[in-house]
């Protein structure tokens, strides 16, 4: 009888830190989950693995060469899928799967958790009435800076796709105006009701709001430098839930301390964690949450469901989801 296939979750803290059940991956294996795996222990930890399963543990063109024939599929505990060497794993015959909607309504929420604190600090506010400032104040009521009206206001979307639509018509809900870059998977056409399709240079200038959806690729890296900051009207707001690399993040912390930018509300880092000197962890108005975007019970329950799904796929020699072009597990290509 043929032992169960060995499946190998090697950082499954952050997606589960033990308020889920692993079961739909369990069902189809030997299941070992590691909390978080070093670079020290990842190819001992790939040896004899039928299907490995990362989130952010990165594997390289060397671990993957190492991993042995046995080695079925990568399987991503994300939707962004660049701390695998995909090339090296197509070379080799094994497909890299990710999970390409899971998360769409929680990152769209966290953004608007992000804006409304931005335009309307009810956090901060809160915090100012538990340290008894409201009870000795000599008024009804008052307010720290200026409090914003969405209503009205142009939101700016930076890629429109699953996230960025959904972005898009919460903002609308609001009464917002929309202004939206498409990406390449959306086919042409005319845009939503209430969506106006426009370039980057557009978008910038016209938009009281950024919000980044766009997927980190060599051209989008740093896309938010200096030289598109003073793009924005004086005064704009700038959301991130997108990838930290997506901004040069020096540039946005100096545009924060002159002012050109109101705020901004970031749940990603290019460094993360990032180091106790990083330049926007001083910037004025810079609130940053620790990449929980994506982290909702419901989100995560779907995650591991999906991952499931995969790793069945895998198994039975199907693969979905396929991001480096592998469609059979062995079936070897050179790199593209």
């Amino acid at each position: 009888m043929e032992a169960r296939p060995r499946l190998v979750v090697l950082d499954g803290h952050t997606t589960n830190p033990g308020d889920l059940s692993w079961d739909p991956i369990a069902r189809l294996g030997a299941l070992e989950v590691h909390p978080r795996t070093g670079p020290e222990e990842l190819i001992a930890r790939l040896a004899g693995a039928r299907v490995v399963i990362t989130n952010k543990t990165r594997i390289d063109a060397a671990a993957i060469a190492a991993a042995g024939p046995g080695l079925r599929g990568i399987a991503m505990l994300s939707t962004g899928h660049d701390v695998v060497d995909g090339a090296a794993a197509r070379a080799h015959g094994i497909p890299l799967c990710n999970v390409p909607d899971y998360g769409t309504a929680s990152v769209a929420q966290a953004v608007f958790a992000l804006l409304l604190e931005l335009t309307n600090r009810t956090g901060h506010h809160a915090a100012t009435v538990r340290a008894g400032r409201w009870s000795a104040c000599p008024d009804f009521c008052y307010w720290d800076g200026s409090l914003i009206e969405l209503e009205g206001r142009c939101l700016g979307v930076v890629g429109h796709g699953r996230i960025g639509a959904a972005v898009a018509r919460i903002a609308l809900a609001f009464g917002m105006r929309v202004l939206a870059q498409r990406q390449r998977s959306v086919p042409p056409g005319e845009p939503p009701a209430g969506l106006r399709w426009v370039d980057l240079d557009t978008l910038l200038a016209e938009a009281d709001v950024v919000s980044l959806h766009c997927p980190l690729t060599p051209a989008t890296r740093g896309l938010i430098n200096a030289e598109r900051l003073a793009r924005m009207k004086p005064g704009a707001l700038l959301i991130n839930t997108g990838r930290g690399p997506l901004v040069e993040e020096q540039a946005v912390a100096d545009a924060l301390h002159s002012g050109h930018l109101a705020g901004a509300g970031l749940d990603v880092l290019a460094q993360e964690p990032p180091p106790p000197d990083h330049p926007l962890l001083t910037a004025p108005n810079c609130l940053i949450t620790p990449h929980i975007a994506w982290a909702t019970t419901a989100a995560r329950t779907r995650l591991i469901a999906s991952v499931g799904a995969t790793v069945e796929a895998l198994l039975a020699g199907r693969p979905i989801h396929v991001v480096n072009g592998v469609e059979r597990p062995g079936g070897r290509l050179p790199p593209p």
